[in-house]
């Protein structure tokens, strides 16, 4: 069952009236609304959390990534002017809560992130995925694949995420995209990297990470072209191809996302990141993940601030066709 198939259920639940209970009041779902059992077990669009950070390879700490943007995301408003929409009127948000992943054992972990995702792409939702570090990418594919076929994939992050092993792990949050590759998972004709940055182990790591199909935008490129041509070309990509776009916060400067384990200089600003986002608002986005908010290195919430607001405008991206959807 796809949201397009599911009958509507009436007015989709928003969230709490912020002129009625104060925005700080009250518990801290994503943009405040509703959890997914208050409105009947069923969402179009289900945010749910990741709490796991055993594949990072230096800082940790994004295991509280996912509560950090639900309290940043108190600051939301239901309408989005720069996609002239209210997310939260045109399907059904809600929050799902977390998966509950074993912090002791990674292999554990992927199975367990996978099957939960799985019932939740089963239950018609497609997901906003909150993490959590970049490990939690392969089981989601896994599950978006298995409803899609092999999707194509925008990757925005600091880092290739394509390496093979860490100290013979296959599993970390540096090697989510080899093995995507590998497994037979990815379109291979549409994957792109946006906003890499920063030295590399050497240059053979660029020449495998060609090998596999995927594009390079770096983040230079993306500050010489600016974001209308950046985001043409993305466009072209992917056509009209299911599409799972992966967002680690580090693809942001530090100066606009301090609070994650890997940082790199000279990355994009939060605005630019919006900005490409919302221009791909005609792609057919299935799902997509947020990852690597790590909140003991934030401050005054920067970091946060930012995740919550670029979950807001992929949110508003799938509410949109799903709405769409139902009325074509």
């Amino acid at each position: 069952m796809t949201a397009a198939d599911r009958e509507p259920t009436g007015t989709p639940v928003g969230p709490v009236d912020s002129s009625r209970i104060p925005r700080y009041a009250g518990p801290a779902t994503f943009a405040r609304l509703p959890r997914v059992d208050e409105v009947g077990g069923t969402a179009d669009v289900a945010v749910v959390g990741v709490p796991f950070d055993t594949g990072v390879s230096y800082r940790p700490g994004a295991r509280f990534g996912g509560n950090a943007i639900r309290e940043a995301s108190r600051l939301l408003r239901p309408y989005n002017p720069a996609q002239d929409a209210a997310p939260f009127a045109l399907a059904q948000v809600a929050d799902a809560g977390d998966i509950a992943a074993n912090p002791f054992d990674i292999n554990e972990a992927v199975e367990t992130v996978q099957a939960a995702a799985d019932d939740l792409l089963d239950s018609g939702a497609r997901l906003m995925t909150l993490g959590g570090d970049h490990t939690i990418a392969l089981p989601l594919l896994r599950s978006v694949a298995r409803k899609h076929g092999p999707v194509a994939l925008l990757h925005f992050d600091a880092h290739l995420d394509t390496w093979d092993t860490y100290f013979g792990a296959e599993y970390t949050h540096g090697t989510p995209f080899r093995r995507a590759v590998e497994e037979g998972i990815l379109d291979t004709a549409a994957l792109s990297h946006v906003g890499t940055r920063g030295p590399l182990y050497g240059k053979q790591d660029l020449d495998d990470d060609a090998k596999m199909g995927f594009g390079i935008v770096t983040s230079a490129d993306v500050m010489r072209r600016g974001v209308d041509e950046v985001t043409d070309q993305l466009r072209q990509r992917i056509g009209d191809r299911p599409l799972y776009i992966s967002i680690d916060i580090d693809v942001l400067d530090p100066a606009h996302a301090p609070g994650t384990g890997t940082p790199e200089a000279g990355g994009l600003t939060s605005r630019e990141l919006l900005e490409i986002l919302r221009g791909l608002a005609g792609c057919h986005l299935v799902s997509a993940d947020l990852v690597e908010v790590a909140p003991a290195y934030d401050h005054a919430e920067i970091t946060a601030v930012a995740a919550s607001h670029t979950a807001y405008e992929l949110t508003t991206i799938m509410a949109r066709q799903i709405a769409a959807s139902r009325t074509a």
